[in-house]
């Protein structure tokens, strides 16, 4: 899909404010996880298995391509890393793209 310069620099602008809240929400989930009441080899390996799983999220790490814009802001939405509502001052087309990819 092609995309204006205007949303591709907004992309751009975003994308690193939207993976650090990401991030932080991940890391206070792994607070709650080490201070729960397994054991501590549990924690220590169900922390392991969440780092493996999580560290592969779009909302962690993504490599920025603009052809890709809409399926990236897609996969974003869908694993909880943002909202619709963070979209604001993109495209319509950008936006219809995005809700039709996720079928709203």
């Amino acid at each position: 899909m092609e995309y204006s310069k205007s949303d591709w620099k907004l992309f751009q602008s975003r994308i690193g404010g939207w993976q650090e809240n990401y991030m932080e929400r991940l890391n206070q989930e792994y607070v709650k996880l080490l201070t729960g009441d397994m054991h501590p080899s549990e924690k220590f390996w169900a922390l392991d298995k969440r780092l493996h799983r999580d560290k592969k999220k779009p909302g962690v790490q993504l490599m920025l391509s603009k052809n890709e814009m809409g399926f990236q802001i897609a996969e974003l939405i869908q694993d909880g890393a943002i909202s619709f509502d963070e979209l604001d001052g993109f495209s319509e087309e950008l936006i219809h793209d995005v809700k039709f990819l996720l079928n709203r």
